[in-house]
């Protein structure tokens, strides 16, 4: 699966609207500067950035999907089943859609690229910190799976007021972030990515031991002495660091956190977390280059959204690998 992940990655950099030989990308990317500087720009300065993003995006999701599925026992739970990504739209729509009323100067920098990423981040984060007091005073755990709906029904209300009361322009550009983009990150955006996608991924670590005790219920976890609230807590605010932070600097991704997880398992036979994790994450950065390659339409001027194509490619494989289980058993 690794060396799959490579020859993706490979294969993501050399596609695109001018194609670039598979050994210049190669000597690219370990150090040596392409025949080309016309090649070694675009490589540097706009395939690779969006590889490592999409790579970044497809692993964090990846996770954060496992972990819900896990936490809730719900083959449909994904990272954004607990409103992250409703909060982030309404922070998100808040600075587009309502940022006329504002002052120019504020308006101004709310509706830049920096003011959305913000506008998002502080979303998604008052939904977690709503989800996590709620889950204070909630033993079950479907319970808050429950509030996490509720919160993101009502979130999407309001985005969708918001939306009824603005301007032509600027419902299209909410729209566009809606769709997901990997491909307008700067270098130093990509390192702020990359820093909280690892924290995300060190919390989902510790949580292993506590996702292999879940499988079984909660009355069987807590007979193993697993403390419940802390362990929910911990997964919790692992999968908002993940989900939140991406949806932050890519926009919503559809089918990544719901499909790996499930593609993982139908793969590897297990159920056990530490190779469920390795695993999807590997299978997540690889599917979401796949779907960037989809994307970029090589040979063609223009560039599809990058949340469509997850869900137009990955859905009816997803769909045939189930059905083909099933046949095997």
């Amino acid at each position: 699966m690794s060396l799959i992940l490579v020859l993706t990655l490979v294969l993501n950099i050399s596609l695109g609207q001018v194609a670039v030989p598979f050994k210049e990308v190669i000597k690219s990317l370990l150090g040596s500067h392409a025949s080309k500087d016309t090649w070694e720009y675009i490589i540097t300065n706009f395939r690779l950035p969006k590889a490592i993003t999409s790579i970044l995006v497809g692993v964090g999701l990846s996770t954060s999907g496992l972990l819900m599925q896990t936490l809730f026992r719900n083959p449909l739970a994904g990272p954004y089943v607990l409103g992250l990504s409703s909060g982030s739209s309404l922070g998100v729509a808040f600075v587009i859609l309502g940022a006329g009323v504002l002052p120019i100067a504020l308006s101004d920098f709310l509706v830049s690229s920096y003011g959305i990423i913000l506008a998002s981040c502080l979303g998604s984060f008052a939904v977690l910190m709503l989800v996590l007091m709620i889950s204070k005073f909630l033993r079950d755990t479907m319970t808050i799976l429950i509030a996490g709906l509720m919160f993101s029904s009502f979130a999407g209300a309001i985005v969708s007021v918001l939306t009824y009361f603005s301007s032509a322009e600027k419902l299209q550009k909410f729209t566009f972030w809606s769709m997901g983009s990997i491909g307008n990150l700067s270098w130093p955006n990509i390192v702020i990515l990359a820093i909280a996608v690892c924290i995300g991924l060190l919390l989902s670590l510790f949580s292993i031991k506590s996702l292999d005790a879940l499988l079984l219920g909660e009355n069987y976890a807590k007979s193993l002495g697993l403390d419940l609230k802390k362990s929910r807590r911990l997964i919790i605010f692992a999968t908002s660091i993940l989900a939140g932070s991406i949806t932050a600097f890519a926009g919503p991704i559809a089918f990544i956190g719901l499909a790996v997880p499930h593609l993982s398992k139908l793969v590897f036979q297990t159920s056990n977390h530490r190779i469920l994790f390795g695993s999807t994450l590997i299978i997540g950065a690889i599917i979401m280059l796949l779907c960037d390659t989809f994307s970029q339409m090589p040979g063609c001027d223009f560039t599809l959204p990058i949340n469509a194509i997850t869900s137009i490619v990955g859905a009816p494989v997803v769909i045939w690998l189930l059905v083909r289980k099933n046949r095997l058993v």
